[in-house]
């Protein structure tokens, strides 16, 4: 018999907005205890810095090159291979998704895809390895069609709320300060999907057997934009008495001087010439951003994630209470990060350091295995999560499965993380790679493809037609001393000092890419 597995993933959060990794603002002990009772691992590495590309390389153990989803607008194909599935033929786990699943684009008016379909069905399960599979986004509607079965659910019980949080990818200003994409949600805090996602969690787990082997994939949605948490929770954090993120330079002249070091498209993107239509709202300029804004950004984040460590202390709550936690591995991650007011921006997208790569990563195992407490600080990436889900169950990793069990002390087993970057929009035809390696971070700047075809054309040609005026031809790249530069502010690429380290990272880079499928999928839709 193996032991049981809470796995527990949020969506766009920073490694720094946990107490145990040094958050000043935000409460967090549950997660936090986690921590101390098991392993933190300070440098865990995503594949990808936007949803359905980490997801998918989550779900399946794979690097996004391998799995095909390079960006949100590529579908995961139906075949593609699943842990939980593997944990179910292999080692006869129940296994269950509860929240956000986000492997096909979400702009899906049609039911085009299954994921969209379901909550319209009332299919709750089997999908995709999972016996039970019950979805929630980021709001509840989308043109006035509900959005997942946590929409549906709103709609049918709660109707007067039904329409209550902000529009998702939409910079219009909102909350106290004009913020974009925030609003002062009057919404019922049990009404909020994340009390609901674990009011649903606590349902499942109280409906296993008490010898049951079983897997819960709880995936909330924040704190991932809109930045609208229940108004009633909002006195957890005032922003007014929040300081600038350590990450933002403080005045736009040094911002200005930072973003000019780096490729063109981070300057570009805060001053408006170039859209981050791939990570954000096309009618956003970071230019715009006031000092308030950030602030208030940041202490709605901070709410967010208060509230999904409570909802984390209710669900173990549980756990303890069926007599389950000495027998339970808990893993905590998220799929990407949030630039957050480093660097004078925000929201995600090409843009490769450590806000948006770097993963609050914790391994709790279950007390009864008698695994040390531990900080690991070689690199380990979201790749890892799938055998290390076989390692608990007692079974061998899938063939498949590209990544290896998560090590429980710094071992000198792992020596790099590495994370890719394919544009979506065909007018854009950026290609970025990227590693970390003994305290460096390495980006490639592949040559760009403006128009070359990738799918998008064929189904969403308004789209595909959005071009920009930057180009890289190949020479461009970015290079960081983390220990000395933590925040990245110094772009070391073409100092003379450094050419033979860049050439040796870049070298390991392309050594250790696995090879590309043969085939690249397309691209079908904007998100």
């Amino acid at each position: 018999m193996g032991r049981k597995i809470l796995f527990i993933t949020t969506d766009q959060q920073r490694w720094d907005s946990l107490g145990c990794n040094g958050n000043r603002f935000c409460r967090t002990p549950n997660i936090d205890a986690l921590a101390k009772a098991g392993i933190n691992y300070a440098r865990a590495y995503n594949q990808n810095t936007v949803c359905m590309p980490a997801r998918s390389t989550i779900l399946t153990g794979q690097y996004v090159r391998t799995h095909g989803v390079f960006a949100n607008g590529v579908p995961l194909p139906e075949d593609a291979p699943s842990f939980a599935q593997y944990l179910k033929d292999k080692a006869g786990y129940k296994t269950a998704l509860i929240g956000k699943a986000h492997f096909e684009p979400g702009f899906d008016l049609a039911g085009k895809w299954a994921e969209n379909r379901r909550q319209r069905d009332g299919d709750y399960g089997p999908w995709r390895g999972f016996d039970y599979a019950i979805h929630a986004m980021h709001i509840t509607t989308f043109r006035g069609n509900p959005v997942g079965h946590y929409g549906r659910w709103v709609q049918a019980n709660h109707p007067q709320w039904f329409d209550a949080s902000a529009p998702l990818l939409n910079a219009a200003p909102g909350g106290d300060t004009g913020a974009p994409e925030t609003f002062n949600n009057p919404i019922p805090r049990e009404v909020y999907h994340t009390d609901w996602l674990a009011g649903l969690a606590v349902d499942w787990l109280s409906e296993r057997d008490a010898d049951e082997d079983w897997m819960l994939w709880l995936s909330f949605p924040d704190p991932h934009h809109p930045w609208d948490p229940p108004q009633s929770e909002m006195a957890r954090c005032d922003w007014r008495d929040l300081p600038l993120p350590d990450g933002h330079p403080g005045s736009p002249e040094k911002l200005r001087e930072i973003l000019a070091a780096k490729p063109a498209h981070w300057l570009a993107y805060y001053d408006g010439t170039f859209a981050n239509i791939e990570g954000g709202p096309m009618n956003f300029t970071p230019q715009q951003l006031s000092h308030d804004n950030i602030r208030e950004i940041n202490a709605k984040v901070h709410v967010m994630n208060e509230l999904i460590d409570e909802a984390v202390g209710r669900v173990m709550a549980c756990i303890r209470a069926r007599g389950w936690d000495g027998d339970t591995d808990v893993i905590f991650t998220t799929d990407h990060g949030e630039l957050q007011g480093d660097f004078g921006l925000v929201y995600k997208g090409p843009f490769h350091v450590d806000a948006l790569m770097r993963l609050p990563f914790i391994w709790r195992p279950a007390p009864n295995a008698h695994v040390p407490a531990a900080t690991v600080s070689q690199p380990v990436e979201q790749t890892d999560l799938a055998p290390t889900f076989c390692h608990i169950a007692g079974i061998e990793p899938a063939p498949w499965m590209q990544g290896k069990a998560l090590p429980k002390r710094d071992d000198g087993s792992r020596q790099r993380a590495i994370c890719e970057w394919d544009s979506q929009f065909p007018g854009y035809g950026f290609h970025f790679r990227s590693i970390y390696r003994d305290g460096y971070l390495l980006t490639r700047y592949e040559p760009s493809t403006p128009g070359e075809p990738n799918g998008l054309e064929e189904s969403w040609p308004q789209f595909a037609g959005i071009t920009t005026r930057v180009r890289y031809d190949g020479t461009e790249g970015e290079l960081y001393d983390l220990r000395n530069d933590p925040h990245q502010w110094e772009n070391l690429w073409t100092d003379p000092a450094r050419q033979s380290l860049r050439r040796d990272l870049t070298a390991d880079l392309y050594d250790n890419l696995p090879e590309a499928r043969p085939q690249k999928l397309k691209v079908e839709a904007p998100a």
